[in-house]
């Protein structure tokens, strides 16, 4: 019995879109690590900077200290989800690994509650983040010395979010893939 080609199509079709959004996850993920480097590299620009004005005007420059702060917590946030793609994360690896060989369902599972948990866990700080965010763009937080040099916070506040609502689905997709593969795999004795 042939199969109809309209249905073959229509699979196609899904395929492909699947194909194509997974394609522009990963260049988003990858974009927030490639800007996270960049930040980096204008980081240590920054710091640079500031020991040349420090050496010869002997005083640092206004906002450099408050300005690395929010820069580095901001990096770290924007390339979490690259990590987590990569399977980076520091974690106790001595029982995962044996215990996946050993059991490869129970190991798929396992890694995908712990996902799930970490999905869960960065979506929380996420969600706290946003209030940060509202606070601080109603009241016009900022960082700096008024009259000499300030610059508002929720733009750093924004980035900060965005990488933690990418890594939580990072984890979340993570999740589902380890139970798809652990529906696939057999258990071995």
């Amino acid at each position: 019995m042939l199969d109809d080609p309209k249905s073959t199509d229509a699979h196609d079709h899904r395929g492909h879109r699947l194909v194509f959004a997974e394609l522009i996850w990963q260049r988003l993920v990858d974009s927030l690590a490639v800007l996270g480097t960049v930040l980096i590299g204008l980081l240590m620009l920054l710091i640079c900077v500031d020991i040349v004005a420090r050496n010869s005007m002997g005083a640092s420059l206004p906002l450099i200290s408050e300005l690395g702060a929010l820069t580095v917590v901001m990096i770290v946030y924007l390339q979490l989800a690259t990590t987590i793609r990569a399977d980076r994360l520091a974690r106790t690896e001595i029982f995962l690994v044996v215990f996946r060989q050993s059991y490869p369902r129970l190991g798929a599972m396992l890694t995908a509650l712990f996902d799930a948990i970490g999905a869960a866990m960065i979506g929380l700080m996420a969600w706290s983040t946003i209030r940060i965010f509202e606070k601080d763009f109603a009241s016009g937080e900022f960082i700096g010395v008024p009259g000499i040099a300030t610059i508002p916070t929720w733009p750093f506040r924004i980035l900060i979010l965005l990488g933690l609502a990418v890594a939580s689905v990072e984890f979340l997709l993570r999740s589902v893939s380890a139970l798809r593969s652990s529906a696939v795999k057999k258990e071995t004795t």
